[in-house]
């Protein structure tokens, strides 16, 4: 079942990648007590996520914090390496790179991408949210290829 606007955020660990290495970090260290806008797509270094999901919030930082929200964060089904890499190679400083190596993290929200016909396995679906709290008050899933809904401007007017 997908999560739905209302519902919290479900437990999980991801990782992100820190000065000491790899480390893992609780949806409660992420979204408890936070606006949080997230944001996943379905690989790093792809095309729409790299040439257009991405460079939107990389721009828009400081727009995006300016009207309340305490973490900007991209999350893909890619391991730490790989997202601290992407995040490097994007100029990404402001925002926090989640790596869901093992896809459960996007199962637990209900947003798995059959990438198989492509030679990528299980992904996440493009999407984006806002939460806060812990509680989704927004969520736009793309409903097909492309980057509208979850794009850095269109969640920026739901701010």
């Amino acid at each position: 079942m997908t999560i739905s606007v209302g519902d919290s955020i479900p437990q999980g660990t991801l990782k992100t990648m820190t000065a000491e290495g790899p480390q893992d970090l609780g949806t409660n260290d992420i979204f408890a007590g936070k606006k949080v806008l997230l944001f996943a797509v379905p690989g790093a270094f792809t095309p729409g996520c790299s040439i257009t999901h991405m460079p939107g919030y990389v721009v828009n930082a400081d727009k995006i914090k300016a009207a309340g929200v305490d973490t900007i964060a991209c999350m893909a089904v890619n391991d730490v390496f790989v997202m601290d890499a992407w995040g490097k190679a994007q100029n990404a400083e402001e925002i926090l790179m989640l790596a869901d190596g093992m896809a459960e993290f996007t199962a637990a929200l209900g947003l798995e991408l059959d990438g198989s016909a492509f030679g990528l396995g299980t992904r996440s679906q493009r999407f984006a949210l806002i939460a806060e709290d812990g509680v989704v008050t927004h969520l736009n899933v793309e409903p097909g290829p492309g980057v509208d809904v979850s794009s850095a401007d269109t969640m920026m007017q739901l701010l």
